[in-house]
This record gives C-alpha cells, sequence and structure tokens, in this order.
C-alpha cells in the first residue's frame, strides 16, 4: 500500500477520521495542520491567538504560517510513511511543499479525494458542534474552500496522483474504499 500520502476534500468530508484510521492501522505519522492549529489557539499563544480569529471567520491561516508548522513537523517524520490531512490548502502552498519532499527523499505517492455533496458535508459540520461551526460559517468554508483548494484537484490530477474516493456512508465503508484504492 502506498504510505505517503495526501487528503484533499471540502470540510466535513471525513479527512480527519479517515487519516487516523489509516494511520493508525498502517504505522503511519499523522499531520494534521488543523490539529495543529487547533492546539495552538487551546494554548492560548500568540499564533493561536491569530490562527483563532482567522479560523472564526471561516478563513485560510496563511501560507507562511502554515509552512513553518508544516516543514518542522515533517523534518520528525520516520520512515513508516506519513499523511498530510489539511495542507497543502493552495497551489502556492502545493508548491511550497515540492522541494521540502525532495530535499527530504520522500515524495508524495498518492493523493486522496474524498467527495461529499455540500448538503450532507452542512449536516456532519453542525453535529461536530466545534465553535467554529455554524451554518453560516461553515458555507463560508466550502466557498473559501472551492475557491483556494478545488484548484489543486487539478494540480494534483495533472500529476497522475489523484485518487477520487466518495465518501457518503459508514466511517469502515469509506475505510474499505480508500484502502482498496491505495494497494
Amino acid at each position: 500500500m502506498k504510505t505517503r500520502l495526501l487528503f484533499l476534500g471540502p470540510p466535513g468530508a471525513g479527512k480527519g477520521t479517515q487519516a487516523a484510521r489509516l494511520c493508525e492501522a498502517n504505522g503511519m505519522s499523522h499531520l494534521s495542520t488543523g490539529d495543529l492549529l487547533r492546539s495552538e489557539v487551546a494554548a492560548g499563544t500568540a499564533l493561536g491567538q491569530e490562527a483563532e480569529a482567522v479560523m472564526n471567520r471561516g478563513e485560510l491561516v496563511s501560507d507562511a504560517l502554515v509552512l513553518a508548522i508544516v516543514e518542522s513537523q515533517m523534518k520528525n517524520f520516520s520512515e513508516g510513511g506519513w499523511l498530510l490531512d489539511g495542507f497543502p490548502r493552495t497551489v502556492p502552498q502545493a508548491d511550497a511543499l515540492e522541494p521540502l519532499l525532495k530535499e527530504l527523499e520522500q515524495p508524495i505517492e498518492a493523493v486522496v479525494l474524498l467527495e461529499l455533496d455540500d448538503a450532507e458535508l452542512i449536516e456532519r459540520l453542525l453535529a461536530r458542534g466545534r465553535d467554529d461551526d455554524n451554518e453560516a460559517v461553515i458555507r463560508n468554508r466550502l466557498e473559501v474552500y472551492r475557491e483556494k483548494t478545488s484548484p489543486l484537484i487539478s494540480f494534483y490530477r495533472d500529476k497522475d496522483l489523484l485518487v477520487s474516493v466518495h465518501a457518503n456512508g459508514s466511517v469502515e465503508e469509506i475505510t474499505k474504499r480508500i484502502t482498496e484504492m491505495l494497494s
């Protein structure tokens, strides 16, 4: 199975849930920029306060800030493989990631796109109950995703790395679909 992965998909598609399952089952390192940013927010750091204001508006944290966090984390990754969840979110981030992966001699083997329709995404996100998950913010996050992150689909499709997986159904069914696509 491929073990250097990137997960793409709209907010609420299940990237974090599926990433955790795949990493645990395959001994891979999991880097979730959302989790890292939320832990900075919870710790009340200056970075966390800056990130919180941006996230509460449903916008993306700056490329420079996210790149710095990712680079420091990736240098600690083991040989067991890794999964990037929530990064890159823009084509400039993807362009900036490539030299780092080349330096580490660990190229991406596959990009998994989790696809789900807006109605189900909104329902899932509202059910999560996070402070930043109200319908207006969610709709804005979906719009930001379409504008900023959707171009990554073509970016990785053109590199012949993209694998699309329907993210509807039970957690187990989705995990099985992903595992089959990566084998």
